[in-house]
């Protein structure tokens, strides 16, 4: 048992918010009780005690599209790479990359990547890869690490025709493969949907095939209408939008998580609400890829589940909520747009989007709840409570102020030093399959 005390807490529980000295009690994988630090450890005597010294105590955090497979791209200068536009990005570099990608590099682009979001407080990860050097094998790689190190993760392999029928092929084994695997794994810690790249590179065989095998019980994980390139390869190829083209392929539905959504009317909205699918909002890739800004308020307004994912950018939310706040404002040219949306994405929205696959209840701390707590190092010189936290995480806070992160009422970090691994090691093994990657690809 647990005792997560001297903090202060909140705990996103709307019938019990904020408590000046709480604590909170984990016993087993799930949250027992919250309360004072007294009350809690006049009850608990014999709890482990996990001290906040003073900071903040509050539900881990969720990141809804992530790409574990573009860990090792940073600082990466790739030979003859020019980009004009969207296109290009991803055949000259994200394409490149993953062609080159082996099981090693998948399994240490793995560690990197969950021991920098356990830093950076994010304990449940949605995970979007494509590795076509060698496609078999390659979920249960990041499966296996995020297993070891204790956090939970969702995982599917980005089917596409681009390389290929037997490559798309193999991605859809893959998946089915992952998801067989995660459905009968009882940790509470897998998941699995059917990934797709995007529908410009998906032939309509490939989609049916998809359908023919997918277990029951998940939906799709695919990205739709990032570049305006997406929607003119529709309508020129199928007469039709996207969204259209996906709902005519039985894609759409509760289970499934359409990434991007920036080239969508109303029409196609109107389609995602009625069938209850989900979109994540990925702010700082569509600005970094010159992609545009997606009508996300709009979206929200309209009631349609949508989250907030860094598309491998970033491990940080608080980075991806402040970019997200000032991009709508920006875009909106509304000083008033996305204070409340981005948080209700962020803290709300991605927990409920996250239990479609998970039981366990995310993104709160109330009896029952998962026991996913992390500590920030932050006192502000301003008063803080249940009413202005958001403006806190807003402008004070950063991931890198998480200094403790406890998963399924496991500690993973702890006053800053990672508990699952050793980081040192871990890191320097890494390192060494980094250099592998960047040597096949320039030489």
């Amino acid at each position: 048992m647990l005792l997560i005390g001297n903090g202060k807490l909140f705990t996103r529980d709307n019938e019990n918010p904020y408590i000046a000295d709480g604590a909170v009690v984990i016993e087993g994988t799930t949250v027992k009780e919250v309360g004072t630090l007294a009350d809690m450890k006049a009850k608990y005597p014999n709890a482990e005690f996990v001290d906040a010294h003073g900071g903040i105590i509050m539900p881990a955090m969720i990141n809804m599209h992530e790409h574990i497979y573009s860990e090792m791209a940073r600082g990466l200068s790739i030979k003859g790479y020019d980009p004009h536009g969207f296109l290009d990005i991803l055949d000259g570099q994200w394409w490149c990359i993953d062609r080159h990608l082996t099981l090693d590099n998948d399994k240490y682009s793995a560690y990197s990547a969950y021991i920098n979001l356990i830093k950076n407080g994010v304990t449940t990860s949605f995970d979007h890869h494509a590795s076509f050097c060698q496609v078999p094998g390659s979920l249960f790689e990041l499966g296996n690490v995020a297993k070891e190190l204790g956090v939970r993760t969702c995982l599917c392999y980005e089917i596409s025709d681009r390389d290929g029928m037997d490559k798309a092929k193999e991605s859809v084994d893959e998946n089915v493969a992952w998801i067989k695997h995660a459905q009968a794994d009882e940790s509470g810690l897998l998941a699995g949907m059917m990934g797709m790249h995007a529908q410009f590179t998906i032939s309509d065989d490939t989609f049916d095939y998809a359908a023919s095998v997918k277990p029951e019980g998940v939906g799709y994980h695919i990205h739709v209408a990032e570049g305006i390139e997406d929607l003119h390869d529709c309508l020129h190829k199928y007469g039709k939008r996207i969204v259209d083209r996906l709902m005519d392929r039985g894609i759409l539905g509760p289970k499934t998580l359409l990434g991007h959504c920036i080239y969508v009317n109303k029409h196609e909205l109107d389609l995602i609400k009625e069938t209850d699918t989900m979109i994540v909002h990925n702010p700082e890739s569509n600005m970094g890829n010159a992609c545009g800004c997606p009508p996300t308020m709009e979206q929200v307004h309209a009631g349609i589940l949508t989250g907030l994912g860094t598309d491998g950018y970033t491990h940080d939310m608080i980075e991806s909520f402040k970019v997200a706040n000032i991009l709508h404002k920006h875009s909106l040219c509304d000083a008033n747009a996305a204070w409340g949306e981005i948080p209700q994405m962020l803290f709300y929205n991605n927990a409920a989007m996250a239990n479609r696959y998970f039981d366990a209840p995310l993104g709160v701390l109330k009896p029952g709840a998962a026991g996913d707590v992390i500590v920030m190092d932050y006192n502000p010189q301003t008063e803080m409570n249940e009413n202005n936290i958001n403006g806190h995480i807003l402008f004070g806070m950063q991931g890198h102020d998480c200094q403790t992160t406890i998963c399924n009422g496991k500690i993973l970090m702890k006053d800053r030093e990672i508990l699952c691994c050793d980081e040192a090691e871990v890191m320097a093994k890494v390192r060494e399959s980094s250099a592998k990657l960047w040597k096949s690809i320039n030489g």
